[in-house]
């Protein structure tokens, strides 16, 4: 992966974020001329074959990296994953087979409410109490007798932690909010009923969630529910019952592809690992000078939060930052200080120019 060009700088966004400059190129080169059509994919039709094969061969490169076979099903969903809080909870909950949540983040939460707004949301567990530092373990989850299901997030993006072990949960399907976090790290992706997560994060652009879950799981939603907030509806048409984000699922695959032709989620972990180690280096080293906010355990490999001695210097840090070329820092307000969203398209050489910054602000502040 080459040192910036173009203008560009290191982007560490949490979302819409940093994608790979391989594809941002063929996205580019196919812009006014979509494979001999004559057209661009925005105006291609969503029946045409040409976008169908587009459609069809990024659900199966997703199926194939998460090595899952024909009993799961690709689904893209527009609404961000802000609807599928409340879609999982309609198509899944009722009142006498509640939805069980963990609490672990500003999205876990907010998925929780929904199903809490709708009369059928349940804490199996959470870390709200000690500032969402930690990942509830194993042993703290508590299931309720009649659970629908449990709902996770894998990657708690403002927080900075992220999941390190699948939950046990028996006979009851486990859900999961991976936004921040699909595709980045190999996981039996088959002890899941059903996985969303909106791609702006590490997989598109902002407009498109992609749902992969077992068909058995989802080809009976509530009739009783409008069309396009079922499961099924998806399910039956391909995703194609409306017209769906056309271009967001066109670079999504082609973002799948780049994870497949760079060694798939095997090699994404171990670049993601040495990446989130030279920063995570950066505040361990630093005598105090920068404190993480997420507990050492519970770590995200996605997003690297920390806070500086003052405000005052938080803010130099952030106008600093940009001017060489690191964009994106500040955290999310209701933590303060700074936040590294370092995706797998995050080149190892942003990583280090953070760190290196870092160190050095460090030492003249």
């Amino acid at each position: 992966m080459a040192e910036l060009t173009d203008g560009r700088i290191y982007n560490f966004n949490p979302g819409p974020a940093t994608l790979p400059v391989e594809v941002l190129r063929e996205v580019q080169s196919e812009m006014l001329n979509f494979n001999g059509s004559g057209m661009s994919i925005l105006e291609i039709s969503h029946r045409a074959k040409q976008y169908d094969e587009v459609h069809n061969a990024a659900k199966a490169d997703i199926l194939t990296l998460m090595n899952l076979g024909d009993d799961y099903d690709v689904l893209f969903i527009q609404g961000g994953a802000s609807l599928q809080f409340a879609m999982v909870a309609m198509n899944f909950a009722t009142a006498a087979n509640k939805g069980n949540y963990i609490l672990s983040g500003n999205f876990a939460e907010r998925a929780y409410d929904e199903a809490k707004i709708l009369g059928v949301g349940e804490i199996a567990a959470s870390s709200k109490e000690g500032g969402y530092r930690h990942i509830p373990t194993q042993d703290e989850i508590k299931l309720t007798s009649d659970a629908a299901y449990l709902h996770i997030c894998m990657n708690n993006t403002i927080y900075g932690t992220e999941y390190h072990y699948v939950p046990q949960t028996g006979e009851v399907p486990l859900i999961a909010d991976m936004s921040s976090d699909m595709l980045s790290r190999p996981l039996d992706f088959g002890k899941f009923s059903l996985i969303y997560a909106g791609v702006q994060k590490n997989l598109g652009p902002a407009g498109v969630v992609m749902v992969v879950a077992k068909k058995s799981f989802i080809e009976n939603s509530p009739a009783t529910l409008p069309t396009m907030l079922r499961y099924n509806t998806f399910l039956k048409k391909n995703s194609l019952y409306n017209t769906p984000p056309a271009f967001c699922i066109y670079t999504v695959g082609k973002v799948a592809k780049w994870i497949k032709d760079n060694g798939g989620l095997a090699a994404m972990q171990e670049r993601n690992k040495k990446k989130a180690s030279v920063v995570y280096d950066a505040i361990d080293n630093s005598d105090g000078f920068y404190k993480g906010h997420a507990d050492k355990d519970s770590r995200s490999l996605m997003n690297v939060t920390f806070r500086l001695p003052s405000e005052e210097l938080e803010k130099k840090f952030v106008a600093e930052a940009l001017e060489h070329k690191l964009g994106g820092v500040k955290g999310h307000r209701s933590v303060g200080g700074m936040r590294a969203s370092i995706y797998n398209a995050m080149p190892f050489e942003g990583c280090e120019r953070l760190a290196a910054f870092m160190n050095d602000f460090r030492k003249k502040n």
